[in-house]
């Protein structure tokens, strides 16, 4: 039973300076509606659309009397609120603008004023990464765990990641993993697939590749790319669930339009050979050069032998053997391109050596 893949990911979630942070998407929650006339302003509601704070009227200046009428009302007046009450999809614009210092601000100033747990997340996350403010891990963990308490996924998963990492705090996985469940149980994704490799892992928790299975799903059916592939790989090779060849594919091929390399990789190779889905070697083609250029070793392994061979592309030794030399900087060797290179005229194997040098940026 082969599980090497998924715990590999796990270590490099692990091990990035800033990995804790780096994978919160923090989506904006909703948007506070304008306050009526006659009431202070209220606790934001849920709106699609983020609209600008109302500004308090000023009153209307008091009607002049009439002999022998009715002197005219005072008008009310809307109290003007005690702060300024930007909504989050405010400070989330700011973000992701690259405005950090204002994001911090507005931030700060919904986590004081309404106490409010997105915002504190987005305090956690610019101070894990240095955006506006000094990097201060111990502060990051401390806006992670009152976005926590407040129920928020994100906050709960951003912990659980520094806690794993022993960043802001000594290593907890204790801890780690309750968070993650908690934040799985609420319909984060990224908490989901983050445990899956947990129990893949079999150190933090018992090895259990049911479970395992189970959470990768529930990540995967979310939209998630990582899980997507990884359960590709297991109804692949029939870890933790039946084997389904129908089910990697289709797996492979959401996880590659999402955009992850290896599901690219892997579904350009079905694609090649008919396997699980309609042979079409153009397409795999393309993805294959679409994967090469994002610096997949074995893309450009596989990639490199259409181009020599000319099947399923026409033949161009040059370019082929370009990615065959670029390869085998990154280990990818392959002793028949090895013969091929060597069968070339030097002044093509020239071409060739020099086409993968300036790729490498060693030229």
């Amino acid at each position: 039973m082969k599980i090497l893949r998924p715990v590999s990911i796990l270590a490099s979630c692990l091990l990035w300076p800033a990995g804790a942070v780096a994978q919160i998407s923090l989506t904006p929650p909703a948007v506070a509606t304008p306050p009526a006339q006659s009431k202070p302003q209220e606790k934001p509601k849920d709106k699609p659309k983020p609209k600008p704070p109302v500004a308090a009227r000023k009153p209307a200046p008091a009607a002049t009397p009439k002999p022998a009428a009715t002197p005219a009302p005072t008008a009310t007046v809307t109290p003007a609120p005690v702060f300024e009450d930007p909504n989050v999809d405010l400070v989330y614009g700011a973000y992701q603008r690259g405005q950090y210092k204002t994001a911090f601000d507005l931030a700060s100033n919904r986590a004081q004023f309404n106490g409010d747990p997105k915002a504190m997340t987005m305090l956690g996350e610019l101070y894990a990464n240095a955006m506006g403010v000094k990097r201060d891990y111990a502060k990051a963990a401390e806006w992670y765990r009152r976005a926590a308490d407040g129920g928020d996924r994100e906050g709960m998963f951003a912990l659980a990641m520094l806690r794993l990492a022993g960043r802001g705090g000594p290593i907890n996985r204790e801890e780690a993993v309750k968070l993650l469940a908690s934040s799985a149980k609420l319909g984060n994704p990224k908490a989901a697939y983050n445990l899956a490799l947990l129990y893949l892992d079999g150190q933090t928790l018992p090895q259990d590749v049911r479970r395992a299975a189970e959470l990768l799903r529930v990540a995967a059916d979310a939209g998630n790319p990582e899980a997507q592939y990884a359960l590709a790989t297991f109804y692949k090779e029939g870890t933790g669930v039946a084997k389904d060849i129908d089910k990697a594919v289709r797996l492979l091929q959401a996880a590659s339009l999402a955009g992850n390399v290896d599901a690219e990789v892997e579904y350009a190779i079905a694609l090649y050979n008919g396997t699980g889905t309609p042979k079409n070697e153009a397409a795999a083609v393309a993805l294959l050069r679409k994967a090469a250029r994002q610096n997949s070793p074995i893309a450009q392994n596989r990639l490199a032998r259409v181009l020599v061979s000319g099947q399923g592309a026409p033949v161009d030794k040059i370019e082929g053997l370009k990615w065959h030399i670029v390869a085998k900087t990154a280990g990818k060797g392959d002793p028949a391109l090895d013969e091929a290179l060597a069968a070339l005229s030097p002044e093509d194997r020239t071409k060739a050596q020099e086409a993968a040098r300036k790729w490498l940026g060693t030229k």
